[in-house]
């Protein structure tokens, strides 16, 4: 992927990509050091990549009418279900007031059972906001739960190395 640099004396902080006509395009400070932008470079590539990947809102929502169907008897209902590349550190999110759930974008590049275990999750917060036990046992209602956990947290300890 060709990256070009824009280095501008009025940005003073933030450093932001985009995709513009194939290329990656970075706008970053003028003073940052060549070195310094490396790293988020690299970080904002696998940023887009991910938001370029191949799962789209539209089948995560029909897996999440699927996983409500087979483990909540189609009793939950949610106002939207979508992607976000917002989130780098949290797996998925629940709002209960208004019923929406981001599911991190990370997610997508991972084996089905791991993103359906972070939807089952979520999906539970409809019912039990807390991590209670009562939450608990709706989230153990899908069978790969444990091992969906072991995986995630393999993965982010390398990821965060």
């Amino acid at each position: 992927m060709e990256i070009i640099v824009k280095r501008s004396p009025r940005r003073k902080k933030t450093i932001q990509a985009r995709m513009v006509g194939g290329a990656m395009e970075v706008l970053a400070p003028a003073s940052i050091s060549n070195k310094a932008l490396e790293g988020h470079i690299s970080r904002l590539r696998a940023r887009l990549e991910l938001r370029n990947s191949s799962r789209s809102d539209v089948d995560l929502n029909e897996r999440a009418m699927y996983l409500n169907k087979k483990y909540f008897n189609c009793e939950l209902a949610w106002e939207s279900i979508k992607y976000s590349t917002r989130q780098e550190r949290r797996r998925g999110s629940c709002t209960t007031l208004n019923r929406t759930i981001r599911i991190s974008q990370r997610l997508a590049k991972m084996p089905q059972w791991v993103e359906d275990y972070v939807i089952v999750h979520e999906l539970a917060h409809l019912i039990e906001p807390n991590h209670g036990k009562h939450f608990k046992s709706l989230v153990r209602r899908y069978p790969l739960a444990e091992r969906a956990i072991g995986f995630l947290m393999a993965t982010e300890t390398a990821e965060y190395r």
